[in-house]
């Protein structure tokens, strides 16, 4: 394992600055917008469970907008006090869990015990054990809709990645993008999919048989892209940490036991998450809870001090503080829009578009709709209760039916959470992955554009067979 990874989940300079870099570019873009959107509205309605919801038949109003340049400048703390709030709040909480959590593990040596021992299992077929780990990751945001849930093993992949003789980008690829593409083909996602086929009045989960085919067309392109990237960069696994000559410790066994034990508990809690609706609400409490039981039960089995544990994760998390400045930055740029209310503007302006465009052009338009609002969305639920009511009737006019207008909604609200820097998820994994945003996306903007033709080919195939 090198250097930089024994230091615990720190988040880079070099990515940090990147980051903020970009982030704030986007801010300042984002108040030139409500400079020269007009600011309008569409008519809402509330819903039997208090959501609020387009009216189609209510239409769309100009409004006075606008927000001050002081109250722009102040957004990124504002935002912790704006509706919906709670969410973002929960993340941050989250996050800081993890890199306490993961700093403890660290020091405690469990962290390289664990990965020697799998490299000295899995070495000789790692690319067998990449196809599972990424079969594992695309299933758990396939089936369940996990995505900022699986941030803290994104670390553990990409440390797993380089034991392995790849790169920090092969991990990610591995866990983050992995899990984004199998959010986005929503086979039984209840957080897209699901809310997405209530409001359009569907049976939840019908239609799945056009999306487990994405899935795996999908899961094959991944693997695909992941082979080739990692064939070019791969060097012999690194046999010079004692993993040739790795011996087994009766403490470190128990630690790893009971991580695996209490963290594999959390996860079977989240399976259980796509049957029993009541869980959905909770998942990354539930992971946060279990993950921070999992590391402390764990590194004081394996033989860390209770001290040295709070001082220890304590470090760990006032290293992550920075990964908050960028979530709180990347949430301004929402809360900028809808201060000013310019969304429903650009909403109202792509939709105009429509009406002109043949069939075949509808679909793909909706898929482009929903990509564009995701860059300043990133929640797939909040997406769904003010996209849904509007790109359904408006695609039945042209012959395209909800059903496909669901899955054209998953697509556009998925992959580009794993590309676009304004996703607070992307943000935290590639900061404590070591890897800045601009070695990100010349990494994975090829496999996007192939992604966009082979799902986009996947909206006209389902055009054609009617489904």
């Amino acid at each position: 394992m090198n250097k930089k990874k024994e230091k615990g989940l720190n988040v880079s300079v070099k990515s940090f600055i990147t980051a903020i870099v970009v982030i704030f570019v986007l801010m300042v873009a984002s108040y030139i917008l409500t400079l020269v959107i007009p600011s309008g509205e569409y008519v809402r309605f509330q819903d039997a469970s208090g959501n609020m919801l387009i009216d189609v038949n209510g239409g769309y109003y100009n409004v006075e907008g606008g927000i001050p340049l002081w109250k722009w400048a102040l957004s990124p703390i504002l935002v912790l006090g704006a509706s919906g709030s709670g969410t973002l709040i929960a993340v941050i909480v989250f996050l800081l869990v993890i890199g306490g959590i993961f700093n403890a593990l660290d020091k405690s040596g469990l962290m390289k015990y664990m990965l020697d021992r799998m490299v000295k299992r899995f070495g000789a077929v790692r690319y067998r054990l990449m196809a599972v780990v990424t079969f594992f990751f695309m299933a758990m945001g396939a089936m369940i809709g996990s995505f900022e849930e699986v941030v803290p093993l994104v670390p553990i992949v990409v440390a797993l990645a380089i034991n392995l003789g790849w790169n920090s980008l092969t991990g990610v690829g591995m866990s983050l993008l992995a899990v984004g593409c199998g959010f986005a083909s929503g086979v039984c996602n209840p957080f897209t999919v699901g809310v997405a086929q209530q409001l359009a009045g569907l049976p939840m989960f019908s239609g799945a048989w056009l999306r487990a085919v994405a899935f795996v067309l999908i899961y094959a392109l991944l693997m695909l892209f992941l082979t080739l990237y990692a064939k070019k960069i791969e060097k012999p696994i690194n046999t010079q940490n004692s993993i040739d000559n790795f011996s087994t410790d009766k403490k470190m066994d128990k630690g790893l036991i009971c991580f695996v034990s209490i963290l594999g508990a959390g996860i079977l809690t989240i399976l259980c998450s796509g049957f029993i609706p009541a869980l959905q609400d909770y998942t990354m409490i539930i992971v946060a809870v279990m993950f921070l039981a999992a590391g402390v039960t764990a590194t004081l089995v394996s033989g860390m001090k209770g001290k040295e544990l709070a001082k220890t994760s304590w470090n760990g998390v006032t290293s992550i503080f920075p990964a908050v400045i960028m979530i709180l930055m990347a949430s301004s740029i929402k809360f900028t829009l809808e201060e000013a209310k310019v969304l429903d503007t650009i909403l109202h302006g792509a939709v105009g578009l429509a009406q002109n465009m043949p069939t075949w052009a509808v679909i793909l338009f909706i898929y482009l709709i929903v990509l564009g609002m995701n860059f300043f969305i990133p929640s797939g639920s909040a997406k769904a209760f003010m996209l849904i009511p509007l790109i359904v009737p408006m695609a039945q006019i042209f012959g395209v039916s909800a059903q496909l207008c669901v899955v054209a909604f998953a697509f556009g609200d998925g992959f580009s959470n794993v590309f676009y820097p304004t996703n607070p998820a992307l943000l935290i994994s590639l900061g404590l992955a070591d890897v800045s945003y601009s070695k990100w996306f010349k990494f994975s903007w090829k496999f996007q554009v192939m992604n966009l033709i082979l799902t986009s080919a996947i909206l006209l195939f389902g055009l054609a067979v009617g489904y």
